[in-house]
């Protein structure tokens, strides 16, 4: 007896098939899903970033779940690679990451599958910290050398916004999709740079006033408007010629926020800078 092949988009059993992946040339997304795979900096479990209906990124889990194990209010559905709240009414859903991270409170009472999910994920967490952070032999005594003033993560100003970079600015790459599906290997820094300047920290929208402070700015405002959405886009002059091109992961950038972020603030300029910049 020959076994009946499953038909449609599912097997047998309701879970759904894997397709081949492409981006609808209707799509508000560019960033394809198989590419978008991250992992959480907290627990180290692998989860996927989507935009949201609004444009705000979501980290989801990697994997669809039952939809009559999650509670209303936490199912998700995906739709030309946008995700959106609610369910599409089929059985099956997405879930936020949060909710099953070990490192997080969960929002709202779960299910007994998503329990035990949610304590297998952190026992594998522990198993990884255990794994990861065994203190590695102590090398011999040297003569520490002294490190260069170079923000780890720099605050970049660009369309009059400020930003928190991901990585230092040589470092930063561009998040298209080459030919060969890897992530473009070009940095997005050219022959026009910003510049670094001493700018006063600032309070935003509905803070209270802070101490007046100056604060190292990575200054991309004397830039065209087009290559300062280049940078915000983090794309290279190539890809950016090519606007086709999907994106393989989300820009580094975060909205810069004196209060939440305010290590990062360096009353000094980078030692490059340093020397040409007037007293």
């Amino acid at each position: 007896m020959q076994p009946t092949p499953a038909t449609g988009g599912r097997h047998r059993d309701g879970s759904p098939r894997h397709r081949s992946l492409r981006v609808a040339p209707y799509s508000p997304s560019r960033l394809l899903r198989a590419g978008q795979g991250a992992r959480c900096r907290h627990c180290g479990h692998r989860l996927e970033w989507f935009h949201t209906s609004n444009g705000q990124p979501i980290a989801l889990h990697p994997a669809e779940i039952p939809a009559t194990t999650v509670p209303e209010s936490c199912r998700w559905h995906l739709s030309c690679g946008t995700a959106y709240p609610s369910g599409d009414g089929s059985a099956w859903c997405r879930i936020p990451h949060t909710l099953l991270c070990p490192h997080h409170t969960a929002p709202t009472p779960l299910s007994a599958p998503l329990q035990a999910a949610r304590r297998q994920l952190a026992v594998r967490t522990r198993r990884l910290q255990a794994h990861t952070f065994t203190p590695p032999p102590s090398p011999p005594a040297t003569k520490p050398r002294p490190q260069p003033c170079r923000p780890a993560r720099p605050v970049v100003q660009i369309l009059y916004t400020r930003y928190l970079a991901a990585h230092p600015i040589e470092e930063l790459r561009c998040v298209a999709q080459t030919r060969h599906h890897h992530r473009c290997p070009s940095p997005i820094l050219t022959t026009t740079p910003g510049t670094w300047t001493l700018l006063p920290t600032g309070p935003t929208h509905g803070q209270l006033a802070l101490r007046q402070q100056l604060m190292a700015v990575y200054n991309l405002s004397h830039l065209p408007y087009t290559e300062q959405m280049r940078w915000r886009t983090q794309r290279c002059p190539a890809h950016t010629a090519a606007p086709g091109a999907a994106d393989v992961t989300l820009p580094g950038w975060e909205v810069f926020d004196p209060l939440l972020h305010h290590q990062h603030i360096h009353s000094r300029l980078p030692n490059a800078a340093r020397q040409h910049h007037p007293r």
